[in-house]
């Protein structure tokens, strides 16, 4: 029998989720309702779904309509991909009525929210998955393979460097994510990724953590220490925006201006603001330092401005260390293919044994976005998941250990001081 998924959220995120179930997963599963605040992009996915997946269009409801949408057409899933403040909203009523959820990273932003959910879970017994399509990928499930298989012991400290480029980095700042209200910044929204992969690869959870962070590049401040002179507010429309890399130009991209530029009568949302604006609450320059249950330490960095895309990683062992270098396609969420999110441009992963030569480890990467990871992700929410020996399948625990960092790195910058996890939640 086929089970029924409703989606709420119908933006950048939506497609990845609902494409998948229109393309792939017919056989298994059923596509039947849209949700959002916003009708004109309901109506532009359901143009999508017929036009590029061959799907006819499904209901749509709007947001205030939710629990009549689940009451009328009884999903047994719910896809959550609205803004991240306001994921626990859905995430919970969904459970409430009797529903399993699927939701799009971060789970949410902040203690009250994650205490909430897993309250929500607690009480109701049914489940919560959070996509964390890293995991999928086939480079970092290798990773975890030669940890898990004590190629270099136990492992001690890992340094962690991630880059954001001026191209996807950016964006970030253009949209809602630059208020820190909505997104958790970039520690919670980002890096929930990062340090998922973490506790993914070493099997362990964080501990204590200390961060210390700014906006160093982004922001009107920033450019003005620079020397710009010229600025405007979002590029739609301004003629400063045209000289300015920087800048997003919906009305030269299809896709972007039916799913926002054509849709802002309707809620006001400005897709394209510019990254020198005012109103940025969000860091673009962050280190953190956190200690795990395991007691191995790792320091980590990100930053949001740089001239490539990816991260370096490095593992320090009782036996040796592992080298990875990764460097991913950049791109503009929604701006293009979603096969070029994490596309591989360039991957190595080097052993050094603590005695002995040093070897470089071969990953065959799939079709599909991150390195194949992505329909392997997919195919285990919609399909038939197969046996799974490194238990990618991440709970709403994992969801809430991965943000749990980055929430207390925002305490953590904001007090000065590090922070116990394990005060922060009762799972």
């Amino acid at each position: 029998m086929k089970k029924r998924y409703v989606l709420i959220g119908t933006g950048g995120r939506a497609e990845f989720f609902y494409g998948a179930l229109a393309k792939d997963f017919r056989d298994t599963s059923e596509l039947v309702a849209f949700c959002d605040v916003n009708q004109t992009r309901m109506n532009y996915a359901n143009q999508l779904l017929v036009d590029t997946y061959d799907h006819p269009p499904v209901a749509t409801y709007l947001s205030d309509k939710f629990e009549e949408m689940i009451v009328k057409e009884k999903p047994d899933y719910v896809i959550v991909t609205t803004v991240d403040r306001t994921h626990h909203t859905y995430i919970i009523k969904a459970l409430e009525l009797g529903c399993d959820v699927i939701t799009e990273k971060p789970m949410t932003v902040d203690i009250e929210k994650c205490q909430a959910i897993i309250d929500a879970v607690h009480r109701t017994g049914n489940e919560v998955r959070v996509t964390f399509n890293y995991r999928y990928a086939p480079h970092n499930t290798k990773i975890r393979e030669l940890i898990r298989d004590g190629v270099i012991g136990e492992v001690y400290s890992v340094n962690f460097e991630w880059a954001l480029d001026t191209q996807h980095g950016a964006d970030y700042f253009r949209r809602w994510h630059r208020d820190k209200r909505n997104s958790g910044g970039l520690l919670v929204h980002k890096s929930t990724h990062h340090f998922d992969l973490v506790n993914f690869w070493l099997g362990t959870t964080p501990e204590t953590v200390y961060a210390n962070g700014g906006l160093r590049f982004y922001g009107k401040e920033n450019a003005e220490n620079r020397g710009v002179t010229k600025f405007y507010q979002r590029a739609y429309g301004s003629e400063h925006a045209k000289g300015d890399p920087f800048a997003l130009h919906l009305d030269e991209n299809d896709h972007l201006k039916a799913m926002y530029l054509d849709a802002e009568k309707e809620d006001g949302y400005q897709r394209d603001q510019s990254v020198f604006g005012e109103g940025i609450s969000i860091e673009d320059t962050l280190a953190v330092i956190v200690s795990y249950q395991n007691k191995a330490l790792l320091t980590y960095s990100l930053n949001a401005y740089l001239p490539w895309e990816g991260f370096i990683v490095s593992f320090n062992g009782s036996k040796g260390r592992i080298e990875v270098r990764i460097r991913e396609q950049s791109y503009i969420n929604s701006g293009g293919e979603k096969s070029e999110e994490g596309a591989l441009q360039d991957k190595s992963i080097r052993v050094l044994p603590m005695f002995g030569e040093s070897y470089e480890v071969e990953v065959i990467e799939g079709e599909g976005g991150h390195g194949g990871g992505d329909p392997v992700l997919l195919n285990d929410l919609f399909g038939t998941p197969r046996d799974d020996e490194f238990n990618r399948a991440a709970t709403h625990v994992d969801g809430a250990m991965s943000i749990l960092t980055g929430i207390a790195g925002n305490i953590s910058i904001q007090t000065g001081q590090a922070v116990s996890v394990k005060d922060l939640i009762k799972l």
